[in-house]
């Protein structure tokens, strides 16, 4: 008889711990450091990787690999490795599979300390890189090198929701035999899939839309069953686990993940909309507006446009200071993917680490804001966001 398939959505809702004997709906917390063995024969079976049994929670843990299930069926990947925070699954992501003599290709709009552990932290252990223009697709193949291991992207970037069209830069890695590693956090896994287009990694900051209320860290990264062996090495040595508490919560919220990516992105393109000939803006982005220079990308390979929108004030950064001054409802704080609508200044805080050159060269110029679409009502959000630009 064969087992019956779901829908990658279902699969995150239904995804579930083995049962205990307390026959509990919802799956109970895991919260140990370690697990014990019936006798010395299963132990020893276990830490030489014979069996898959739980050793230490810096290993593997029940309520974080449930949370890893559900990532890698709504990705559609082989495996998974879930880590502490998006952060070190990025990091992970790079050292688990390059070497000294290796070049490592990105597009230019990353996020801030994703560049600086490019920049700063891969060329100490001799570990080159080579940035190319998000939005201009025409100058990667030249940029490849004999000794291009990986390219690195995000798609949107983040903070200035370009798009790069995923089915095009798969067959570019696979053409020139490089791992494509792509971030998508700002899409989430219901509403744009890079393996389907030839994607190797996903990573993932969970910290955003997949905990979804502003609550706890962690990170993901999904792929091929063995570039995730090796991150998983790489990790279970190093130490950035997943706190079994951050796990089970993760996972109660992919339960819950797509219904709320509908009312973020509903919200959002009904804000981009009205904000888009608004005298104060030069200009509006958002994935799912006709005016969105990718936009064509966008309607491809994305299920709708995502709880991100981004402006640019004409009155440059002074006005940036009194809008953000001028907001009585939207929170001011180092974060997206909340209930919560959030707006934030780049240039300031998440990309403050560089410079300006280094900015203006990825368009976050002094007067971007970067508004995070929350689950309140759309006119309260709306509302908000003219009433302090009215201010500016």
């Amino acid at each position: 008889m064969e087992e019956q398939t779901y829908h990658p959505i279902t699969q995150a809702i239904r995804t579930q711990t083995e049962r205990t004997q307390e026959m509990e709906h919802a799956t109970p917390l895991f919260l140990t450091s370690s697990f014990v063995f019936d006798n010395a024969e299963d132990m020893r079976a276990a830490f030489a990787d014979e069996t898959e049994d739980n050793i230490y929670s810096r290993f593997s843990n029940p309520s974080v690999q449930e949370f890893t299930d559900k990532m890698v069926a709504l990705e559609g990947a082989e495996a998974g490795f879930a880590t502490a925070s998006g952060m070190s699954a990025v990091f992970a992501s790079f050292m688990a599979l390059l070497k000294a003599g290796d070049h490592l290709l990105s597009c230019n709009s990353i996020f801030g300390s994703t560049h600086t552990v490019i920049t700063k932290y891969l060329p100490k252990y001799g570990i080159e890189y080579s940035y190319v223009p998000a939005d201009k697709p025409e100058e990667w193949e030249a940029a490849i090198r004999p000794n291009t291991k990986m390219l690195y992207i995000e798609t949107p970037t983040n903070p200035g929701l370009d798009l790069i069209d995923l089915e095009w830069v798969g067959q570019l890695t696979k053409k020139h035999n490089i791992l494509l590693n792509v971030d998508n956090c700002f899409a989430t896994p219901v509403n744009q899939k890079p393996i389907d287009f030839g994607a190797d990694l996903v990573v993932h900051s969970a910290t955003k839309w997949i905990d979804g209320q502003g609550r706890v860290m962690g990170g993901v990264v999904v792929g091929k069953k063995e570039l995730i062996k090796d991150i998983y090495l790489f990790c279970r040595s190093t130490g950035p686990a997943l706190s079994p508490f951050n796990g089970w919560v993760l996972s109660k919220s992919l339960e819950t993940l797509d219904v709320r990516m509908e009312r973020h992105a509903g919200n959002a393109l009904k804000i981009a909309t009205a904000l888009q000939d608004h005298p104060k803006l030069s200009w509006v982005k958002y994935p799912f507006l006709p005016s969105h220079p990718q936009y064509a990308i966008a309607q491809k390979q994305m299920q709708n446009g995502g709880g991100l929108l981004c402006f640019e004030l004409t009155g440059g950064l002074e006005s940036g200071r009194k809008f953000l001054d001028s907001l009585k409802m939207l929170s001011l704080t180092a974060n997206l993917g909340d209930t919560r609508s959030i707006a934030s200044h780049p240039a300031s805080t998440t990309h403050a680490k560089l410079t300006e050159e280094e900015r203006l060269a990825v368009n976050i110029t002094p007067g971007l804001i970067r508004i995070s679409v929350g689950l309140e009502h759309a006119d309260d959000i709306l509302n908000d966001i003219l009433q302090a630009l009215e201010k500016c």
